[in-house]
């Protein structure tokens, strides 16, 4: 469908109307909730309607209610019927989310399959000689998430200065939304499991290929032994064309448009107004060939928590052309940072004075926006500008909740740099034998990395590695999932991105791209991929961590979603946007 073409009575389709009509041109309380556990149900009629005055919006009931009484306010506050609507609105939101299913929480065993702890995540704590967990540090870490109680993460023993990352977190109340308890993703793929092996097996490749230039993986030989590699393995999940991993294919996802274009989202290199000031997609990035932890010294003073470099940064900012330009992006950015950019570009239209490369492209609404149709009246605190650059922020810090709980309280999967330990110890020593996979323990990938570093650890795009917090799900990949849900729900998918670029070979500059149309909901999903993988090729991150953080962010927003249509006085009848797997949902 063209932009302005008009649709069974409907008015054209307008750009984003981002405020007033006009466009911009430049926990307690709760003592006594137990913690439940739950998948988030998308279906008609799971928050809705609300019992208000014979149903009606809590809005209408006040104003009922106000003119019964004759009171010659305009406001809808007289004797208290709007606070009486507020709280029975609230009532409502409540109960319809405490009677969301209860979902199983499973983590993948290996916690009670290998007592060394050797299949968890136990970065920051102290370690042996080998890299295994002291036992008591564990043990008393366990103790404390079983707890709950700040007062007992105080007394987990810490192998360094490094601190673990908001364990806490997982726990916390939120008032909108559905509790991260009652949220779920399916278990890790198991240690000794042919699946995480090929997930490990990638890793090990993004790490050797990240000085390749992305529009280089079609004529590079190591990207091609790569895909070769990934094609051989036995329950390798990554996106297929032909049914084969190619260069197209390569460190992508299989999300709707992920795979289509160029590897980087229009959304990472476009620049935008920021205001009155101007956001140019250059990033301050690596040195080339910049690894860590390959040393096995550094490894183990990593996993106690004492990381021993600093980052050596290219003089030059670029835009992003590779693995590692993708990999200094996601170290820095700020939690929604990428959304929050891509906000501004759909929202802003393109700016005639504009001398940098790209900028605005002034998408329409979502057709589901009530104001698309409304001759008087402009979208702002709802529906506008102000509505969707809040509840970006809103629903990233929401799926980060969720998230940490899955980390935390269910899972705790070893991180890749601890697995590559695991690899190390086996192929020099054998001390871990039947507990890795043959399709590992085989790869071409591994001779390359002891090729060229000497050991068979996972090289670290970070001085630090990974952070101290378990590795399933992927805290970016979440919100990323939660950021581009609001999005696709605020803007119309379909949309054609207008003017597209890509990055030459050394960043320098922006070339136009020549290709099939790439769309703005395609873009939006790259977009969230892109940032995911980043994680993974520095080296922190599995693909299963990046897709299940997706989907988890993607039902968090959903529930955000669903809480706040109840409580809207337009006539709205609902966000309707297409999910990462493909099928259209109206929430």
């Amino acid at each position: 469908m063209k932009p302005n073409d008009r649709t069974a009575g409907a008015e054209p389709a307008r750009p984003f109307d981002p405020g007033c009509g006009r466009g911009i041109s430049r926990r307690g309380f709760l003592g006594g909730v137990g913690g439940a556990a739950a998948a988030l149900a998308v279906g008609p009629g799971a928050l809705e309607p609300l019992a208000f005055a014979a149903g009606a919006s809590p809005a209408a009931s006040a104003t009922a209610a106000t003119a019964a009484s004759g009171a010659p306010e305009i406001g809808h506050g007289a004797g208290g019927q709007r606070r009486e609507a507020a709280y029975q609105y609230r009532l409502a939101a409540a109960r319809a989310e405490r009677d969301v299913e209860v979902p199983r929480q499973a983590g993948n065993g290996d916690e009670e399959r290998y007592p060394s702890r050797i299949g968890c995540f136990s970065k920051a704590l102290p370690h042996n000689a080998f890299g295994e967990a002291d036992p008591a540090a564990y043990d008393a870490l366990i103790k404390a998430l079983r707890s709950g109680d700040p007062d007992r993460f105080e007394e987990v023993p810490l192998g360094a200065k490094m601190r673990l990352a908001s364990p806490l977190s997982g726990l916390a109340y939120d008032l909108e939304g559905t509790d991260s308890c009652q949220l779920s993703i399916p278990p890790a793929p198991a240690l000794a499991c042919a699946e995480a092996a090929g997930e490990q097996v990638e890793v090990y490749w993004m790490a050797l290929l990240r000085d390749v230039a992305f529009d280089d993986y079609a004529t590079d030989p190591a990207a091609h032994a790569a895909a070769a590699n990934l094609n051989a393995l036995s329950a390798f999940k990554g996106p297929r064309q032909g049914g084969a991993v190619t260069a197209q294919t390569l460190f992508r996802d299989d999300l709707p448009g992920a795979s289509a274009g160029p590897y980087l989202s229009q959304f990472m290199v476009r620049s935008t107004q920021f205001g009155a000031e101007y956001l140019v997609r250059q990033v301050r990035t690596f040195l080339p060939g910049s690894d860590y932890l390959t040393r096995y010294d550094d490894w183990l003073a990593a996993q106690n928590g004492a990381p021993q470099f600093k980052v050596q940064y290219d003089p030059v900012r670029r835009y992003i052309r590779n693995g590692r330009d993708l990999a200094a992006y996601v170290r820095l950015d700020m939690v929604y940072q990428a959304y929050l950019a891509a906000f501004l570009i759909l929202a802003q239209a393109p700016d005639p004075g504009d001398v940098l490369t790209g900028g605005g492209i002034a998408c329409p609404n979502n057709s589901g926006n009530p104001y698309a149709r409304s001759k008087t009246m402009g979208a702002a605190c709802t529906f506008g500008a102000p509505h969707c650059m809040t509840l970006l922020a809103e629903v990233a810090n929401r799926a980060l909740k969720a998230v940490f709980y899955q980390k935390w309280y269910v899972h705790r999967r070893l991180r890749p740099e601890a697995y590559a330990g695991l690899v190390h110890h086996q192929l020099t020593a054998k001390r871990y034998p039947a507990v890795l996979h043959d399709d590992l323990l085989g790869s071409l990938a591994l001779a390359r990395v002891r090729d060229k570093h000497g050991s068979y650890l996972l090289p670290q795009a970070y001085p630090e590695g990974s952070p101290p917090h378990p590795s399933y799900a992927q805290a970016h990949s979440s919100v990323g999932g939660a950021c581009v849900t609001v999005l696709k729900a605020m803007f119309e998918e379909r949309y054609p991105m207008p003017d597209p670029k890509v990055v030459n070979r050394d960043g320098s500059t922006l070339l136009p791209y020549t290709g099939p149309t790439l769309t703005v909901g395609g873009e939006l999903n790259k977009l969230a991929s892109n940032v995911a993988t980043g994680r993974n090729i520095a080296g922190i991150h599995y693909r299963s961590d990046a897709i299940e953080g997706l989907k988890l962010g993607e039902a968090v927003a959903i529930s955000i979603l669903r809480d706040q249509k109840a409580g809207f006085p337009e006539k709205f009848s609902g966000f309707t946007f297409t999910k990462f797997d493909g099928t259209k949902v109206t929430v």
